[in-house]
């Protein structure tokens, strides 16, 4: 009954200190305590008002919700900006008619990410997916929403996954 307890003991120990190295999230420890999100700038072709803001809030709400960083406006460890590069929307299929039967918003974002604390973390590079819907349905209202709230949910997980989570 006594080993019983040791291993019990042993077990719940290891257990509970390798929490502190790794967490739900996927990310290993931090050696930062700030981050900062610049607003990212729209510079593509075609311009939709707002989704800069928009993907800006949704990159601080990702990481503040996946973490326990905290974010600040300025002189953050980790810090996070760029540029969406390109909002673009493409005919995917036809009908025996030749129109199109669906249609595909596809947004490109380029990132730069700085870590003051580890400077081999540091990268720039292009995040982009897409949102396919009916040729028949206007990208605007509720259509437009869900379409951003796609792309950028994929699109910040991805920016998350390759600056904190290293999968």
């Amino acid at each position: 009954m006594k080993h019983l307890h040791l291993i019990i003991s042993a077990v719940l120990l290891l257990a509970l200190n390798s929490c502190s190295v790794y967490n739900f999230t996927g990310t290993g420890k931090i050696d930062a305590k700030t981050f900062q999100v610049n607003f990212f700038q729209n510079n593509s072709e075609l311009i939709e008002p707002g989704i800069d803001r928009t993907f800006t809030l949704a990159l601080q709400d990702i990481i503040q919700n996946q973490t326990d960083l905290n974010l600040v406006k300025s002189g953050g460890d980790l810090i996070y900006e760029g540029e969406i590069v390109d909002y673009r929307i493409s005919p995917m299929t036809a009908t025996a008619d030749q129109q199109a039967s669906q249609n595909r918003l596809k947004i490109k974002i380029n990132v730069r990410f700085t870590n003051k604390n580890k400077e081999t973390d540091n990268f720039e590079k292009p995040f982009e997916f897409y949102y396919d819907y009916p040729a028949t349905t206007q990208l605007s209202g509720a259509t437009l929403t869900t379409a951003l709230d796609e792309i950028f949910e994929r699109i910040t997980q991805d920016i998350f996954n390759e600056s904190l989570a290293k999968w």
